[in-house]
């Protein structure tokens, strides 16, 4: 009862489950609203387009000079495509194109993963050779560090090695000539400089490594001659003799053996080989390779 007599009034309340179903039915109309255009399965993935339509048009912008989208086009053959025929074709054609612009590390990298990956493919072959050029084409001057020339030098070999049947064995050998050469160069400049500063030992641990290791450049001279001054300024004479000997007996018409020859003179003896000598043995053994 209240203060005035009248039996309070009692208020219904809605039920829980009601309140529920309300949110639900709101839900729904709010879908419904925003469901006006339906999404379809394209919106999530790529334009895919044939792996050879991708191809032809990177040819294509190869032969307009184009590389720049040649190369756009190639990677997304590698992308959409990953383990087809063209896939394979397109690291090939990238290695190509990255040699071509000069981008020689990515030239070496991505040809060396295709030998990896298929190294008894028919354009394995290029690729190594197109490896092998990338640093070839990096060859610096006699004067600096040659590390990249012996990387140039055994890249070729591969080629020679691995696929002797194939077109590029032939300039992959002259290339290694070249390489050769230089790398017996720089050890030529290095024992000159020792010589210079009469250094004897270390001068002939060059000139000794010239002969024994790159018999078959046109280096060899010079290191016989420099061996018979290094000996004579140390006072091993028979030393002296015998590299002179060798000097005449393989290059009778060299200048660099006339020089040895007046040098032995100058001192009162002439060429003689001790035939015990490393270096008459180092002649009678198989000469270095050189490609």
């Amino acid at each position: 009862m209240t203060i005035d007599g009248r039996k309070p009034m009692r208020r219904t309340a809605m039920p829980a489950h009601g309140a529920l179903r309300a949110l639900w039915l709101a839900g729904l109309l709010a879908l419904a609203a925003c469901n006006t255009s339906e999404t379809s399965s394209s919106d999530f993935v790529d334009d895919i387009q044939p792996a050879d339509k991708l191809y032809n048009q990177a040819l294509a912008d190869l032969d307009d000079g184009d590389m720049k989208n040649a190369t756009k086009t190639l990677k997304t053959i590698d992308q959409q495509h990953p383990y087809s025929e063209y896939s394979r074709r397109s690291m090939v054609l990238q290695t190509f194109i990255h040699y071509r612009r000069k981008e020689y590390d990515d030239a070496i990298n991505m040809g060396k993963r295709y030998v990896a990956l298929y190294p008894s493919d028919k354009d394995a072959a290029y690729a190594q050779y197109l490896v092998g050029m990338s640093y070839f084409r990096q060859i610096p001057d006699v004067g600096h560090d040659q590390s990249i020339t012996g990387r140039a030098y055994n890249a070729m070999n591969e080629v020679v090695e691995r696929y002797p049947d194939s077109e590029y064995v032939e300039d992959a050998k002259a290339k290694m000539r070249v390489a050769f050469d230089q790398l017996a160069g720089k050890e030529m400049l290095t024992g000159r400089y020792y010589l210079e500063r009469r250094e004897y030992l270390a001068a002939i641990n060059r000139f000794r490594k010239v002969v024994e290791q790159f018999q078959t450049t046109r280096h060899v001279e010079e290191a016989l001659e420099r061996l018979t001054e290094a000996y004579l300024a140390m006072g091993i004479v028979s030393e002296a003799q015998t590299a002179a000997a060798v000097l005449g007996h393989n290059f009778p018409d060299s200048q660099w053996y006339k020089d040895a020859l007046a040098l032995l003179k100058k001192e009162g003896t002439l060429p003689q080989e001790n035939t015990g000598s490393w270096i008459s043995k180092s002649f009678n053994s198989a000469p270095a390779k050189s490609g």
